[in-house]
């Protein structure tokens, strides 16, 4: 069967890295693992990889350090391990461009999965069908080809899932999508309860695009129902 996809691997759980390798190599992925931030940042450097997996907690060079390093822009689809309970660490992680999170302890099945999604969405940029690469909803401009944003004509920098969510809101500008319809789609997993991942991007796309109540364009919160991209004040 051929290779799923070149995966790095950053925890300083050594035996966790070694379980985790065995298990994905035998899921068909090819896996470098390393157990420090500054290290990974070197193979980074050095080699291309398809998604990376970055603990939180590393030796001298932290995963946020390392996601501070990388930058808002970088392509490579980003899963963070965060300890249980820690939420935190997750909004941080979200908000630094980190496109998913796993809490452990996890199944390696669950990980495995998480890890499908995420390259299933990344392949599916590059086969878009008819859908239009270029939206604009006021201010607003969207460039899916170039996975650009711009404001008024400046560019905002947003991660990769910041970029899906404001896709599927100015695609359906006007109309409510549910909360479990955009992490479907935008994060390509089931809502599960305590889940607050896509309200932390709707959260950051407010700030960087600076979306403040009662302006033009809006993203609302429709309690109960889920969020939607006004077009005109209500």
């Amino acid at each position: 069967m051929a290779r799923e996809a070149r995966v790095l691997l950053v925890d300083d759980d050594r035996e966790l890295c070694q379980m985790l390798t065995e298990y994905l190599v035998a899921e068909h992925f090819e896996v470098t693992s390393v157990h420090d931030g500054a290290v990974a940042l070197a193979e980074l450097r050095n080699r291309s990889f398809e998604i990376l997996i970055l603990d939180v907690m590393l030796p001298h060079v932290g995963g946020f350090d390392v996601l501070r390093e990388l930058g808002a822009g970088y392509a490579t689809p980003i899963l963070m391990l965060t300890a249980r309970g820690e939420d935190i660490d997750r909004i941080v992680g979200l908000e630094l461009g980190a496109d998913d999170y796993l809490s452990k302890p996890f199944n390696p099945r669950e990980l495995v999965a998480r890890i499908r999604a995420i390259l299933r969405r990344a392949s599916s940029r590059n086969a878009r069908g008819t859908l239009p690469d270029v939206l604009e909803v006021g201010p607003i401009a969207l460039n899916m080809g170039l996975r650009e944003v711009r404001v008024a004509g400046k560019p905002v920098a947003v991660t990769g899932a910041e970029l899906r969510v404001l896709e599927l809101l100015m695609r359906s500008a006007g109309q409510v999508i549910s909360r479990e319809a955009m992490t479907e789609q935008a994060l390509g997993r089931k809502l599960v309860p305590y889940d607050r991942s896509i309200d932390t991007h709707i959260s950051n796309l407010r700030r960087k695009l600076d979306l403040e109540a009662g302006r033009h364009p809006e993203i609302k919160n429709v309690r109960g129902s889920g969020y939607t991209l006004t077009l005109a004040h209500a």
